[in-house]
């Protein structure tokens, strides 16, 4: 089977989107998005994303790990997928559509897009983390002298013997500047560290607010592939009207024979 392919990146978070509204993508086959997904032998790339069919929204959103394997939601791939849509005519700067958690909306601005996320209200504060739900489950953790940090062993280490089977995505996180904070993160389904992570970044800004490390509804988060910027509203406990806002781009498109 021929199959056309785009490939994607946010922030250096990078996809391979492919158009699958005629349905006709082997979307039970896990060894096969396995395969495209491999840095070696197939396409490369943190995940695979297809733009299906939906019934009164603009397009749904299938999002697989790396691993195979279907995934909860990915702020990143969510980004770049609306510039994908985009791209094939289905919208113009605004759209809704459908995710794994539910409904998104988004505009494109001067080449960034601004995602809706969804609204945010159970947030676990322990005594040296924090652990919340932006899409996908989180924890975040502040640490020194990030750059030097192992967040491949310690990231492996917590989402495993602190989450479990399911496990969590893990966030290491230090402040650079007022209302600006540095951000590593661990991710389950890659099993490895990633350029960037837009639910992580999300998560990461939410819980700085809610441990009053910052008193800000915008917090700037730079990641090892780009900037982002996370935008809220917060009230009687409920974090709503969450934005993310970053770059995502184009960067070819092929045919996998």
């Amino acid at each position: 089977m021929n199959i056309s392919f785009y490939k994607y990146q946010g922030t250096g978070n990078d996809f391979v989107m492919i158009d699958n509204r005629i349905d006709c993508f082997p979307k039970n086959d896990t060894e096969f998005v396995k395969k495209l997904c491999d840095r070696r032998f197939g396409i490369g790339a943190d995940g695979l994303i297809l733009l299906e069919e939906h019934p009164s929204l603009d397009f749904r959103m299938v999002y697989y790990n790396s691993d195979g394997n279907l995934s909860s939601m990915c702020g990143n791939g969510g980004r770049c997928i609306v510039k994908f849509a985009k791209q094939l005519g289905i919208i113009d700067d605004f759209t809704k559509f459908e995710a794994v958690d539910g409904f998104h909306e988004a505009t494109i601005k001067e080449g960034r897009v601004l995602l809706r996320m969804n609204d945010v209200k159970d947030i676990v504060v322990s005594e040296n983390y924090t652990f919340l739900n932006t899409g996908s489950p989180h924890h975040v953790e502040l640490v020194e002298d990030l750059k030097e940090f192992d967040v491949k062993i310690n990231g492996a280490l917590i989402r495993h013997k602190v989450y479990g089977t399911d496990g969590a995505n893990v966030n290491f996180v230090e402040q650079t500047g007022e209302d600006i904070f540095s951000v590593r993160t661990y991710e389950r389904g890659v099993e490895d560290e990633t350029l960037s992570c837009g639910t992580g970044v999300t998560a990461v800004a939410l819980s700085l607010f809610e441990t009053r490390i910052v008193d800000s509804n915008k917090v700037i988060l730079k990641t090892q592939g780009g900037v982002l910027t996370v935008r809220f509203d917060h009230s009687n406990g409920v974090y709503s009207n969450v934005y993310l806002e970053g770059p995502a781009s184009f960067v070819f498109k092929g045919i996998w024979v």
